[in-house]
């Protein structure tokens, strides 16, 4: 919950990375960041069979989370924000955010403008806002805001994640649910594993797969794969086969986004894994999104690669929910294909 709790949009995702680092004392042969802020761990795989090239196995989960960065403060003081991410705005209203500065943090409120639901006229109650509507009010008078807050400045939604029966809930989730799956994974892997391990804990995910693209480049893996979630849309109002993924039934082995179509040989190879060791999973088909995952598939010649991605409701949201079970699947199906 601790990662969850951490604030890095992309671009500013220092306090996760400084975390991750603290973590990973002790657990890999050698740590290294990359110009676009990439943290990037290598744990020493076995030596090949007689004949045989080691493979290199590059892990991917992203560090930064959704929100916004300060663009503009007009004469009043208030700030707009330029969004980082994929908002629906109707997530969005009256939210408590945080702006951090150089100096401090500072709390503000997030909200479109407009009239109160008490002087709204129907046609007005009606229309979900555009992001471009939406400010933030420090509390401040304009020249406290100019003398603390510059455009660039990071603004991102708070929210203390908390246990709410099997499901962890709270924001960045996507993708912080897989940073912690890929640290337990380097925690309970006792011995060097069976080829070359990167893992990769990569920035700038939520505008373009950014980190991933340098970071595969410079790994140059034989095999990908990427860590995220997916849609798990098993909630009232939804059809069935529009759930994508169910809550509790296993970690999602990526068939298709609209960013990538998993390699074949290696999504059957960790099915019948799944099914050896007794690990729960579902397939997933997403109509859009991406992962890292991508990134590494497409970089240089190509690389065989797929996703192990957690079911998650409420996407994009600060009350995303993942199931303890299916984190607990991640990490004993990456487990068992490493060793």
């Amino acid at each position: 919950m601790t990662l969850s709790n951490l604030n890095g949009v992309p671009g500013r995702e220092d306090a996760v990375r400084e975390y991750v680092q603290q973590q990973l004392g002790g657990l890999v042969d050698d740590l290294r960041v990359d110009a676009l802020g990439n943290l990037i761990a290598f744990r020493a795989g076995r030596d090949a069979p007689s004949g045989k090239a080691k493979e290199r196995v590059m892990l991917s989960a992203h560090m930064d989370e959704i929100g916004f960065l300060v663009r503009y403060i007009d004469e009043r003081g208030f700030l707009r924000v330029q969004a980082l991410g994929g908002f629906d705005p109707r997530n969005l209203f009256a939210r408590n955010v945080t702006v951090q500065t150089r100096g401090e943090a500072l709390p503000g409120v997030l909200t479109p403008g407009g009239r109160p639901i008490h002087i709204s006229n129907p046609e007005d109650r009606s229309k979900v806002p555009e992001l471009r509507a939406f400010f933030v009010d420090l509390g401040l008078d304009a020249e406290a805001v100019r003398q603390q807050v510059r455009v660039g400045d990071m603004v991102t939604l708070d929210q203390q994640a908390r246990r709410m029966g099997q499901l962890v809930v709270g924001k960045a989730m996507d993708d912080r649910a897989s940073v912690f799956m890929q640290l337990e994974v380097l925690r309970q892997l006792t011995g060097p594993p069976r080829h070359d391990l990167y893992a990769v804990f990569s920035t700038q995910e939520e505008v373009g797969l950014r980190g991933a693209v340098t970071a595969a480049y410079s790994v140059q893996p034989s095999i990908g794969i990427g860590l995220d979630v997916t849609l798990a849309v098993d909630t009232p109002g939804v059809e069935a086969d529009e759930a994508v993924t169910r809550m509790g039934e296993g970690i999602g082995i990526k068939v298709y986004d609209s960013s990538m179509i998993s390699t074949r040989w290696l999504v059957d190879e960790f099915v019948d894994l799944a099914e050896q060791e007794g690990v729960a999973y579902q397939l997933e088909v997403l109509s859009q999104g991406g992962t890292d995952g991508a990134a590494i598939q497409g970089s240089r010649s190509g690389v065989p690669t797929l996703t192990l991605s957690l079911p998650t409701r409420y996407i994009h949201s600060v009350t995303e929910a993942v199931h303890v079970s299916d984190l607990e699947a991640g990490v004993a199906l990456l487990l068992a294909y490493l060793k």
